[in-house]
């Protein structure tokens, strides 16, 4: 092994170089990159530096040997029937970004029990010496719809400050059980996490009481059937885990088909038995400029409801980018 010197890229502008390491060097510790950091053995632009040091594009490192588990075993080759898979997700890509709509019950990340997810399928999206796309948010594995990918770290991270800073619009549809009232409003209801793992629970609990979170969505009733089903459409202003989910039942109308938050009322024979609760827009500031507006169409299950209960959703209107 030999001394390298890698070129800092304009993707990665104001990275820190320990973040830096990370990204090209993952199995390397921190403890042992401040150790090379002390020994002058890691240095940018021939000068001594601290493991928090901000890069520059064009900046020089020096990357002195370090021990083969210090660098990233390479991928195993992709399933070519999953990558299929991904690609017929895809409603939006360009040279920054690629917009997915992912299928209800697929999860977004691994977990216990789960071997296929949408981040281990994204390996079939690496471009030949390229970065492997990377998700920006997630959705749960029941909720179908949009899912933001960015092609490089740069890009994601900022789509992430985005999101962070609330410059990013989300609106979901879903079909719940009864009809809310008033017809359209704000929810502010704190959450709490119950228990642990699996098992685990989002509650509604009081302002001020212990673990609990802010959490705020507003909704708007599109059409309804008598007071038996509603199609709203909702928009999280916070992003907690199951807010709309939650958020719904605490109205009185739980999300048809939710296999843990609603109890028996969820739940109501002659409709499919799944959750349908759909993100289907996403609008948010485009990282070369302007701003995108990305549209997912209706799941299969939903569109069985819709056409039930005689919701017409309309067409869903193409990738719209303003400047």
């Amino acid at each position: 092994m030999s001394v390298e010197n890698r070129i800092v890229s304009e993707d990665e502008a104001d990275l820190r170089l320990d973040r830096w390491f990370r990204r090209h060097y993952p199995n390397l510790t921190q403890g042992g990159l401040q150790r090379l950091c002390r020994k002058g053995q890691v240095r940018v632009d021939g000068g001594r530096v601290q493991p928090n040091k901000r890069l520059n594009p064009g900046q020089s490192i020096r990357i002195p040997p370090l021990p083969d588990q210090s660098r990233p075993a390479p991928p195993p080759p992709p399933n070519p029937e999953l990558v299929q898979q991904l690609r017929d997700m895809i409603l939006y890509e360009d040279d920054h970004l690629i917009v997915l709509n992912k299928p209800s019950g697929l999860a977004t990340q691994g977990g216990p029990g789960i071997t296929v997810h949408v981040d281990m399928m994204l390996e079939g999206l690496r471009p030949e010496g390229g970065d492997k796309p990377r998700l920006v948010h997630r959705i749960d594995r029941d909720t179908s719809g949009i899912l933001l990918l960015a092609r490089t770290p740069g890009v994601a991270a900022k789509l992430a400050a985005a999101f962070r800073g609330r410059e990013v619009s989300k609106t979901y549809w879903a079909v719940v059980v009864g009809r809310p009232s008033p017809a359209e409003g704000v929810i502010d209801q704190p959450l709490a996490k119950v228990g642990a793992g699996g098992a685990s629970l989002i509650v509604p609990v009081s302002r001020g009481e212990e673990d609990a979170m802010s959490a705020k969505s507003s909704y708007e009733t599109l059409d309804a059937t008598g007071k038996r089903f509603s199609w709203l459409a909702l928009s999280p202003w916070t992003g907690r885990t199951h807010q709309l989910r939650v958020h719904t039942e605490s109205l009185g109308t739980p999300i048809l088909g939710d296999p843990r938050y609603g109890g028996e009322t969820a739940h109501v024979e002659g409709f499919p038995d799944r959750l349908h609760l759909h993100a289907r827009m996403l609008e948010f500031p485009h990282p070369a400029g302007g701003r995108l507006q990305v549209a997912a169409p209706l799941p299969p299950h939903m569109r069985e409801t819709f056409q039930t209960l005689g919701f017409i959703a309309g067409d869903t209107p193409a990738p719209r980018r303003t400047r």
